[in-house]
């Protein structure tokens, strides 16, 4: 396997680095699902079936590749309880909580412009 060599300033490649991983998260975060996810945590820890429960249409495949997702950026903490079943919750964490604040402002903006963006689907529909 060949490296590409980067040329440039460390600052450069660190922003470019930066950069990519920005754009990685958000490819990640920007789903329906991610989105319904950190909002149904945003009200407090729960059991994937609760979560399940919330989030409605999500399958279990999609549910758990979600989370996994969302825990291995640092968004979500699993937690495991030795009992019998296992218990298994989850919770935002403070970045999962940080991004939530974003995800609020969506569904506002959302709510404020509802009228507005379906005024103009009719239009570009007609």
């Amino acid at each position: 396997m060949v490296t590409k060599q980067f040329k440039g300033s460390a600052n450069e490649a660190d922003l470019t680095r930066a950069d990519s991983l920005a754009r990685e998260i958000f490819s990640d975060v920007a789903n329906k699902w991610a989105f319904l996810i950190i909002e149904s945590l945003g009200e407090g820890t729960l059991r994937f079936s609760e979560l399940r429960n919330e989030i409605e249409g999500i399958s279990h495949k999609m549910l758990t590749q979600n989370l996994r997702m969302l825990e291995r950026n640092g968004l979500v903490e699993r937690s495991v309880h030795p009992t019998v079943p296992p218990r298994v919750e989850y919770t935002l964490t403070r970045p999962g909580r940080a991004l939530r604040a974003t995800v609020d402002g969506m569904c506002a903006w959302t709510q404020e412009y509802l009228g507005d963006i379906e005024a103009s689907r009719r239009r570009f529909d007609a």
